[in-house]
């Protein structure tokens, strides 16, 4: 009994020793740490947050019509709620955030707001310059947060279903001025004879086409070839149905199908693809499948992220921290919510090339997308 007592205070003076070594440690530590490197720090981190809510405040601008009402010209509060037929409370209290984000400016004689041309370019119209909608995805992925976090704790993900039919809807509004601006005039001359084959007639697809604009697009402008869009949401292939139906295009159909397991017999042209592949379970899968669906030297576009498969390269891209993000809180996720590879949003250029030769496909070339500093444009062909 003696050696046990013994042998316990024993282990108490040994834990009280090492407790008071550790907070010696800690409090050097603390001593050592250089103070205005902190706080410059925490100025930073107070002006990420500070920027977040500045994001929000766009989402909203860009919701209710706002940044129209104000590159109408200049307005009182009054004015500006007026033209957008809002409350002029709620409408005040935006404009205070926005202007001092230096977005709008105030002349406090007047007590009006302006837009600058260069700004309302940035934030009004419908084509690829409006980076507005981008704003919805922040917002959008903010409710997703707390589903994610249990993943980081038990593993697994966040099912795709779990964000729809908002995430159908923003992605639409973000990718949509895009192809309206570009598809036609800037992408696809990127693409080698592509552009040459549409006009004769082919029958093109699109996997993971989402609410389909693209492919509207696409078969307005060469009525002499078919199209095809697959998506597994039904909300999405709903959306594209209608649209192509409003637009009288007899050309192009839709279907509810995973990309993973195209139809035995499908038979392709060319294959395109728009930010799609990185968020599949299966992204070998898929790309074997476009392979050997489409006829040989038939091509196969694909649209993604740019960037690196290598952190140490994405170190100085000032977009990275947002496309890390974004594969954190949905792409990544919903992959791994079905076991899939969690390929993430930035699988990056190098990855992208190596799965591209190993499902069989010559990259024919690598290229910017106009007006979009987000993605890259692969053409690849099936030799």
């Amino acid at each position: 009994m003696r050696a046990t007592e013994d042998l316990l205070a024993g282990s108490s003076r040994t834990t009280e020793d090492l407790l008071a070594e550790s907070s010696r440690i800690t409090e050097a530590a603390t001593n050592t740490i250089d103070q205005a490197a902190a706080e410059e720090f925490a100025e930073r981190l107070l002006g990420d947050y500070t920027s977040a809510m500045v994001t929000l405040m766009i989402d909203i601008g860009h919701r209710t019509g706002l940044f129209d009402a104000a590159a109408a010209g200049p307005g009182t509060s009054d004015d500006l709620a007026q033209r957008a037929g809002l409350t002029e409370r709620y409408v005040r209290e935006w404009l205070g955030a926005i202007t001092t984000a230096g977005i709008t400016t105030y002349d406090p004689l007047t007590r009006t707001y302006t837009l600058p041309a260069a700004h309302a370019a940035c934030l009004t119209g419908g084509g690829a310059t409006n980076v507005a909608p981008l704003s919805l995805l922040v917002g959008h992925l903010g409710t997703h947060i707390e589903d994610v976090a249990k993943a980081f704790r038990e593993g697994g993900g966040v099912p795709y279903e779990k964000y729809r039919p908002g995430f159908t809807d923003v992605m639409d509004g973000i990718n949509r001025g895009l192809y309206d601006g570009q598809l036609i005039d800037g992408i696809l001359p990127l693409t080698g004879d592509l552009p040459d084959r549409l006009r004769s007639g082919i029958r093109a697809a699109d996997i993971g086409c989402g609410t389909g604009h693209a492919l509207t697009v696409l078969a307005t402008a060469f009525p002499a070839s078919t199209f095809v869009g697959y998506d597994i949401a039904a909300d999405a292939i709903d959306q594209a149905r209608a649209e192509a139906a409003d637009a009288g295009l007899d050309n192009v159909t839709f279907e509810v199908r995973d990309v993973a397991h195209l139809p035995a017999d499908a038979r392709f042209d060319a294959v395109f693809a728009f930010d799609a592949i990185h968020d599949q379970a299966d992204p070998d899968g898929v790309l074997r499948g476009v392979h050997d669906a489409l006829v040989p030297g038939g091509s196969f576009v694909a649209v993604d992220i740019k960037a690196s498969s290598h952190l140490e390269n994405n170190v100085d891209n000032p977009l990275a921290p947002m496309l890390y993000a974004v594969s954190t809180l949905h792409c990544m996720t919903v992959s791994l919510a079905c076991g899939g590879a969690g390929l993430g949003t930035v699988w990056g250029e190098e990855l992208a090339r190596q799965m591209f030769a190993d499902a069989g496909f010559e990259v024919v070339s690598v290229n910017d997308v106009p007006d979009d500093p987000i993605d890259i444009l692969y053409h690849c062909r099936r030799p």
